[in-house]
C-alpha cells in the first residue's frame, strides 16, 4: 500500500465523502485515531456506514439512526470485517470524526489527525483481516507522514475520554501496531 501525491490510497476503493474541509496546515499530520463503527449497533456487513459518511443514511430504517439525523461525520478510512478498506476523505484534508477532542495539549483533533473506523463494537473482537489491513495502512501511513508513528496511535477514547470508549476493550493494542 502506498499514499499518492494526492493523498489519497493507492488500490482502494474511493468514496469521497462531502463531510470534510481544509486543515489549518496540510503538513500537519501527527496522530491516528482508531474508532469503531457498526450501523445498526452490533450488526456488521451493511452499507449503512458508508451511507452515513456520504450523508445518505435513511433515519427511518432503524430506531437508533434518530440521533444521526443531520449530523455530518467522516473518517479518513474505513476497514470492515473482511479487511476491506474505503477512503472517504484524502489525507490532507480534515475529516469530522473525533469531535470534542484533545491530545497532548493540543484540542480540536481533527485538524492535525487522521481517523480510521474499523467496522466493530466496543465488546466483540476485530478480525485477523482487520488487523492485517490496520497495519499495512499504518506502515503507509508512517512512510508518508514523518511525525507519525506507533506512539501518535491511539484510540477514540484517548482523545474524548468520558465522552467515547471506542475502540474499546475487545481492541489489541500489540497486534494492531505488530504488522506495522
Amino acid at each position: 500500500m502506498r499514499v499518492d501525491k494526492h493523498h489519497w490510497f493507492s488500490r482502494i476503493q474511493r468514496k469521497p465523502s462531502p463531510n470534510c474541509d481544509p486543515r489549518p496546515d496540510r503538513r500537519d499530520i501527527g496522530l491516528v485515531v482508531v474508532h469503531n463503527v457498526s450501523l445498526p449497533p452490533g450488526e456488521f456487513g451493511g452499507s449503512d456506514v458508508e451511507a452515513l459518511f456520504l450523508n445518505r443514511l435513511d433515519i427511518s430504517k432503524h430506531p437508533s439512526y434518530d440521533s444521526l439525523a443531520s449530523v455530518p461525520v467522516s473518517a479518513h478510512l474505513y476497514i470492515d470485517r473482511r479487511g476491506r478498506c474505503t477512503q472517504f476523505v484524502a489525507l490532507d484534508q480534515r475529516a469530522w470524526h473525533a469531535g470534542v477532542s484533545r491530545w497532548r495539549g493540543r484540542s480540536n483533533c481533527n485538524d492535525f489527525s487522521i481517523g480510521i473506523e474499523l467496522e466493530g463494537t466496543d465488546e466483540r473482537p476485530y478480525t485477523r483481516a482487520q488487523y492485517r489491513r490496520l497495519g499495512a495502512v499504518l506502515a503507509a501511513l508512517f512512510k508518508k507522514y514523518p511525525r507519525l508513528s506507533p506512539d501518535a496511535v491511539v484510540g477514540h477514547q484517548e482523545v474524548a475520554p468520558g465522552r467515547k470508549t471506542d475502540p474499546g476493550p475487545a481492541f489489541d493494542w500489540p497486534r494492531a501496531l505488530k504488522f506495522t
